[in-house]
């Protein structure tokens, strides 16, 4: 399916429906959020998770969290993404394909909200750090790692998008582009890449109740806003070999 579409979830039940086991996933942004629910129900479900973000101590919380519940042992990657080069990543895909042979999935999850401001109140400095972050970032670590990506039998790479990355907002500006340009990547790579073993989509995981929606609207009701554990169906669906025909999506989780 390459399609450009804006999908709603596919009707799931639990994330325990899905069959990780053997499967090696980077996760980024690891440390908190979605990425460490992620991580941690990744691991559940019988998978090696890869932890990479910049706090060190958040991801050795996680890593202690699976240890502790018996799931195969994780490792970290400590990366900053602000200051990561192409050497950077290059090293990073070169280390996983020496340790693991291959790379099965990778869920590019770490972002940056930046600040909300009128278009012509946008820095140069924040709107880099921004696209560097959202957009460069997953760009040149998804180049490094696509030759580990292709030694994978069935492997996943799922970006993350939002509603501002379908239809801007006024004052979401840097975090709306670095979201458009997430998804036109996606599916850039979709279709360079539909008939091999790689398939690429995007989630949209809607209002969510993280430390980023807090920032973005500090006035809201957290308590109505679905968890990061109740999107964990879509994003094992993803990583599970039952999603191999989905490929240049962008999937509503909400």
């Amino acid at each position: 399916m390459t399609l450009k579409s804006q999908l709603r979830a596919p009707d799931m039940n639990l994330p325990e429906q899905f069959d990780l086991s053997n499967k090696t996933i980077l996760v980024t942004g690891a440390g908190d959020g979605i990425g460490r629910v992620a991580s941690l129900t990744y691991a559940k479900l019988g998978a090696t998770v890869i932890l990479l973000g910049r706090t060190v101590s958040k991801l050795e919380a996680v890593y202690d969290e699976i240890m502790a519940a018996g799931y195969p042992e994780p490792a970290i990657i400590p990366l900053d993404l602000q200051g990561a080069t192409v050497s950077h990543y290059e090293q990073m895909a070169a280390t996983i394909e020496e340790q693991f042979g291959h790379l099965d999935g990778l869920l590019h999850n770490a972002s940056i909200l930046g600040n909300l401001r009128p278009f012509a109140q946008i820095t140069e400095k924040e709107f880099n750090q921004v696209m560097q972050i959202n957009l460069n970032g997953a760009l040149f670590m998804t180049q490094a790692l696509l030759p580990a990506l292709a030694k994978a039998p069935h492997a996943s790479v799922v970006f993350t998008s939002s509603g501002v990355g379908s239809k801007g907002r006024a004052y979401w500006g840097s975090y709306a582009i670095s979201k458009f340009a997430t998804e036109g990547m996606m599916e850039t790579l979709a279709d360079e890449y539909s008939n091999s073993t790689i398939r690429f989509n995007c989630i949209n995981p809607g209002a969510t109740k993280t430390a980023m929606r807090a920032k973005a609207f500090p006035a809201e009701d957290a308590s109505k806003l679905k968890t990061a554990e109740d999107l964990m169906p879509l994003y094992c669906y993803f990583m599970d070999d039952s999603s191999t025909d989905i490929n240049g999506q962008t999937i509503k989780a909400q």
